[in-house]
């Protein structure tokens, strides 16, 4: 008896997901964006030309808002990114989407969060987010023959389940093939594809979304600011992505930044103004001058008590492996900054890395100066670099090295007096394979 239940089960979900690919106009999504106290964006994609909108309201409550309508083109990829701004902070919101006046049934719940006031009113409030690098979704006709680079997508169920407040992509989030990255079409049908993965769409549904891109989302492997056709594949990253912002002030690329209770985040582009590896020449860059300014400007002025750094690449390991800043001439800018922080006294600054499938944690201590964080996690579901040991990082925790597909939580817990962040990685499956606690260092700010 217990065995037909659960076949009648699986049946229901399978026509459940069969139902919505054939009659939905909805190709992919809905997406909560960045959060903010009064704002929130939703992303969705459609399947053909639409119009599109959202009625929310908060949980508990009948007083229903509307966002913006939108009319979807194949220019923008039948995207979307709508705004929910009546919004008061700290409230759940219930939300329905609705294309060209029918409302869209999904086999998820849709809702979202606005973040907390809490300044001059108490602690900053408790959260957690996940984040990893690597995702990979086959496709047989484009994919390299013998086995396939993905799997495992049941890690974006398990991510799914952690009650999150919000996902960080790290970069590699899509993997452009040969066939996508020198044309728009191509482009498009990679994210298209991807953003269909059940497992995927049922992640990015269940809690808010930022993103940084590395080399795969911005060209082919290990792509620089060479690659001809960056122009088109910054646009899909934005097209597909729902970041407070694509710039600051005058400085172009997949560059933002948010602050979330008394953390701020600094999501950097390490491929817009990177030098190509192989140059020889001195002073040579991973961000940009310009980029690397507004960085430094921002360290030195926040007033968060934790500072998360958001890099597609390692910045403390040692190992001059692959793309390590420490290789290719990249190590004066690396200096640069690990020198910047000390000597502003910059305390509890934490680099949040992917790119080298494999995970780890760095840190960098030296007497008298603040403390310097690199957490590393890769890959999600893309290949594992099995190799990592031997990859030399004089700054490596070693029993923090993970050599399998994994993913990381932090949650940011306790009063401001008694303030810690846990660190947690997981598999596929859910299951813990290491843990660090980081207790931040008192704010001293340096006086000239």
């Amino acid at each position: 008896m217990r065995a037909v239940k659960f076949l009648l089960v699986i049946i229901a979900l399978a026509f459940t997901q069969i139902s919505l690919t054939q009659n939905s106009l909805i190709s992919s999504g809905p997406m909560p964006g960045y959060s903010e106290m009064k704002e929130v964006a939703i992303w969705l994609q459609t399947t053909n030309t639409a119009e599109v909108f959202i009625k929310y309201h908060q949980k508990g409550t009948d007083n229903e808002r509307f966002t913006n309508k939108v009319i979807t083109n194949k220019d923008k990829a039948f995207t979307a990114i709508l705004i929910a701004d009546t919004l008061e902070p700290g409230n759940k919101y219930q939300y329905d989407v609705y294309v060209n006046g029918k409302k869209e049934v999904f086999p998820f719940e849709t809702t979202f969060e606005t973040q907390k006031i809490w300044k001059w009113r108490g602690d900053a409030p408790e959260f957690s987010f996940i984040m990893g690098s690597g995702a990979y979704f086959n496709e047989t006709k484009y994919d390299r023959p013998g086995k396939p680079y993905g799997g495992d997508y049941r890690i974006y169920n398990s991510m799914s389940k952690t009650n999150a407040d919000f996902m960080l992509w790290l970069g590699d989030n899509v993997y452009l093939r040969e066939p996508d990255w020198n044309s728009w079409t191509g482009i498009v049908h990679r994210y298209t594809h991807d953003r269909q993965t059940p497992e995927l769409r049922k992640l990015i549904a269940s809690m808010h979304n930022y993103a940084i891109l590395d080399d795969h989302d911005f060209g082919p492997n290990n792509s620089d600011r060479s690659f001809w056709n960056k122009n088109q594949t910054l646009e899909a990253f934005e097209l597909f992505w729902a970041n407070p912002s694509y710039g600051v002030g005058d400085i172009n690329g997949a560059i933002t930044s948010f602050e979330y209770a008394d953390c701020e985040f600094f999501l950097l582009d390490n491929r817009s103004y990177r030098s190509p590896d192989y140059r020889r020449e001195e002073n040579k860059t991973q961000l940009g001058e310009k980029q690397l300014q507004w960085l430094f400007d921002n360290l030195v002025s926040s007033t968060a008590r934790i500072k998360f750094v958001v890099l597609g690449g390692q910045l403390l390991s040692t190992s001059q492996e692959h793309e390590s800043y420490s290789n290719f001439g990249f190590d004066g800018e690396r200096k640069r900054i690990i020198n910047y922080i000390q000597n502003n006294n910059i305390q509890n600054v934490i680099f949040l890395t992917g790119d080298v499938h494999f995970s780890e944690v760095s840190v960098l201590k030296e007497e008298g100066k603040p403390t310097i964080w690199d957490i590393t996690s890769s890959p999600m579901n893309s290949g594992v670099n099995t190799n990592a040991l031997k990859q030399e990082n004089i700054l490596r925790i070693k029993e923090s090295v993970i050599m399998e597909r994994n993913y990381t939580e932090l949650k940011i817990i306790g009063s401001k007096a008694d303030r810690q962040i846990f660190v947690n990685y997981y598999n596929s499956d859910g299951e813990k394979l290491y843990n660090l606690v980081i207790k931040p260092e008192e704010l001293i700010r340096k006086k000239w």
